[in-house]
């Protein structure tokens, strides 16, 4: 009897099947024979480099004129110099399915209307779960949402050869705030360096630098002020550090963070509605009582999985939303932490969502693409001005796809849906 898992006899007993153990070595081996031309980086983009990129692709033969003209249409090639900013190597645009979901009626300090909201994506069944959950929302007098908190992180470090050493940094940053702040915000006419808070590990010092973006996402922006930071701390501090980063990996720059799901990074937001159970029943076609059952054992399913907060399926909505409306869609990795709550009220049921990491804006980065400033408007939120009624929306869809997910598991309807919607159609 073996004691080792059947998975790992099963892939010995593959590899064995595939190749004889002189073979594989020599297939495993590093080679330099016969190595290709590399690539080389273009970062400018015009019809002539996208042709020049094509040729190469229709040389190595893995694609052909069929798949060059897919991607490289007409148009996408003509205005080749308009997505320089945002891609290096440009050869061509990417399609994804384009749903809509509303209107959605949204009651928010700074979003307060019915929107009309893209979605896209290539999973079946993801707009219907979230426009029945925008449709019963709205029938209940909408969604309440608020961005609560703001702040995009980014966390330098520096690193010293004693405790003592980190100390007497911490106390020149105290004394030297005003002036870090100064250089930082010479960096940019929208970004704000608003708290500067010091977490000592022994001879580490991580600064949690917290900056306001104005309308954009802010992650460039933040980068580049911190490095001023780092300059004026190199040129200017008595205590010299051994190193210095830009970011430490403690931010939580594109990852689930419990720093990010206790203090927040971009914006936080919360959204809430108050469903009767006669609209529960008519349009999500769902048992009250057997939500609140399902909500109990999810809550216990996430927090024996340990799931950093507790929710349904955040990323689908944002995923859909940050690709529509040109968001950086890495974010969604962080923007989906956060906690879904359901409570009985009265003949009703209470949702909300509280969501500390939504990443977005609406101007910079991808938002000034021609698909996704056409996606904004949609929404009606291009532009400045914008950024906080855009995250209000975000957290109030993904609760919209949080109470359909929710109807739909209790219900035993789930399944059934993605079969009719998916595999079925």
């Amino acid at each position: 009897m073996s004691l080792l898992p059947k998975s790992v006899t099963d892939l010995l007993e593959q590899l064995r099947e595939c190749r004889d153990e002189i073979d594989l070595a020599a297939a495993l081996a590093p080679s330099l024979e016969g190595m290709p031309n590399r690539l080389r980086p273009i970062q400018k983009s015009t019809p002539e480099t996208v042709n020049r990129f094509w040729n190469r692709l229709l040389e190595n033969g893995s694609v052909g004129p069929e798949e060059q003209s897919e991607l490289a249409d007409e148009k996408s090639v003509e205005r080749a110099d308009v997505y320089k900013s945002n891609i290096e190597n440009y050869i061509g645009t990417t399609s994804i399915p384009l749903g809509l979901i509303g209107p959605l009626r949204v009651n928010g300090l700074h979003g307060c209307k019915d929107y009309f909201v893209p979605m896209a994506t290539s999973e079946a069944a993801l707009v219907a779960s979230y426009g029945r959950g925008a449709e019963v929302s709205t029938k209940a007098g909408g969604i309440t949402s608020a961005v609560t908190k703001e702040g995009v992180l980014r966390t330098p470090a520096f690193v010293f050869d004693n405790m003592l050493q980190s100390g007497l940094f911490i106390n020149w940053v105290a004394e030297n705030a005003e002036a870090i702040k100064e250089a930082a915000e010479s960096t940019t006419r929208f970004g704000k360096l608003v708290q500067i808070e010091p977490f000592m590990d022994v001879d580490v010092v991580f600064l949690i630098c917290r900056f306001t973006t104005g309308d954009a996402a802010g992650q460039n922006m933040v980068t580049v002020a911190t490095q001023a930071v780092l300059l004026y701390i190199e040129k200017n501090c008595p205590v010299k550090p051994n190193h210095a980063f830009i970011e430490a990996n403690f931010s939580g720059d594109k990852k689930a963070s419990y720093l990010g799901m206790h203090a927040g990074r971009g914006k936080k937001v919360t959204a809430s509605v108050t469903i009767p159970n006669t609209l529960i029943k008519r349009h999500l076609r769902a048992d009250p009582e057997k939500m609140l059952a399902y909500g109990r054992v999810a809550g216990l399913g996430a927090t024996l999985s340990g799931q950093m907060g507790a929710q349904a399926h955040y990323a689908n909505g944002l995923a859909a939303l940050y690709i529509a409306t040109g968001q950086d869609a890495a974010c969604v990795s962080e923007s989906a932490v956060g906690f879904t709550r359901m409570e009985k009220r009265d003949d009703a049921l209470f949702f909300s969502v509280t969501m500390p990491n939504i990443l977005a804006g609406t101007v910079g980065g991808g938002t000034n693409l021609p698909s996704q400033q056409a996606g904004l408007k949609i929404l009606g939120l291009a532009g400045i001005g914008n950024a906080k009624a855009l995250a209000e929306v975000i957290a109030a869809v993904c609760l919209c796809g949080e109470i359909s997910i929710i109807a739909a598991i209790s219900a035993g309807h789930f399944a059934n849906a993605h079969e009719k919607l998916a595999r079925l159609r």
